[in-house]
């Protein structure tokens, strides 16, 4: 753990954040279809570079998140894997007479995650037509070959070191896994890829992040939803909660610094002033922070440096509420 740790913050790790699928939306009407559903700016995208985004309910509460690349002919959904069979099926439904086809491409292609500050230099030593990809923004994606194979390589920073998503055919993500290690680059053991990710502050779909949660309780705004779009599902509610309620929210996810004291569970409660404001959503050792969790509190306690307990086992765990990334 402490060795994928190290890779993780000091050179190349291999490992994924959270199990994720591709779904193809195609056809002539597929960026404005999108558009009117997703919280950021779909119709804006050109070939080559994507975004992360939202769907919600009229209510404003998540259906899922996404990435989402365009890459000129078609535009690649990456979704959490659990909910991609349901999201197409979703989108289906939303389908009238718009020219949009939707495809689930998990059975043929496979997502490989490298993490690190030389995850840039070792793709490239891997991959044919890989070049500069440490200058790429965030989202810019572009097709590439492992051998004579195909694949697209994006941009997709969650650790707070640089990051890049890999599709390739599912047939050949052992071989790409074996190349990138035979690069330099390790294989993560997950517990360091959750020690990184909480760290980040970084949200995972179905953990950090379910259908009860609004997008600016999780504090995933600012690369989420754009301002200046038109309507998308869900718009009114995060519009009234900015403009009238000056962007408060009952509670947020926070940061939560424990230090020497045990690693709570999920779920466990959060207390301050006597009461319970809050749960865990994530928690991990941290080799260079101690134990660190993350997890929403009430609003009122959301000030950095804030002292609160975390119930656990053995008894109350005392913390303090940090801004991400935890440092």
């Amino acid at each position: 753990m402490i060795e994928s740790y190290r890779a993780l913050r000091e050179h190349a790790a291999i490992g994924a954040v959270a199990p994720r699928a591709p779904l193809g939306v195609g056809g002539r009407d597929r960026a404005s279809f999108l558009h009117g559903l997703l919280t950021n700016d779909v119709q804006a995208l050109t070939a080559g570079r994507g975004c992360y985004a939202a769907w919600l309910t009229p209510q404003g509460r998540m259906i899922t998140d996404l990435h989402v690349f365009e890459d000129g002919e078609m535009i690649l959904l990456d979704v959490p894997a659990q909910l991609a069979a349901a999201t197409m099926q979703r989108l289906d439904q939303f389908l009238f007479s718009e020219d949009v086809q939707v495809t689930d491409l998990s059975a043929t292609l496979a997502p490989v995650w490298i993490h690190g500050p030389a995850a840039a230099a070792t793709v490239e030593r891997v991959l044919r037509g890989a070049a500069g990809l440490a200058s790429w923004p965030a989202y810019q994606h572009a097709p590439m070959h492992l051998d004579e194979t195909a694949a697209t390589v994006a941009r997709v920073d969650q650790l707070g070191v640089p990051g890049f998503c890999i599709y390739v055919e599912s047939a050949r993500a052992g071989d790409l896994h074996g190349a990138l290690e035979a690069a330099g680059a390790v294989a993560a053991d997950p517990a360091a890829v959750e020690a990184a990710r909480v760290e980040a502050g970084y949200p995972v779909f179905g953990v950090d992040m379910t259908d009860d949660t609004i997008p600016l309780e999780a504090g995933i705004e600012d690369r989420a939803i754009s301002f200046t779009k038109g309507c998308y599902v869900g718009q009114e509610v995060i519009i009234r909660v900015l403009h009238r309620g000056h962007g408060r929210v009952a509670r947020k996810l926070v940061g939560l610094r424990i230090g020497d004291g045990d690693t709570p569970s999920r779920g466990s409660k959060i207390l301050a002033a006597g009461r319970e404001v809050g749960a865990v959503t994530s928690a991990a050792h941290s080799p260079r922070l101690g134990s660190i969790a993350m997890g929403y509190v009430h609003r009122d306690f959301t000030e950095p440096g804030t002292h609160v307990e975390i119930e656990g086992p053995a008894g109350r765990i005392a913390a303090a509420v940090s801004r991400f990334p935890l440092a």
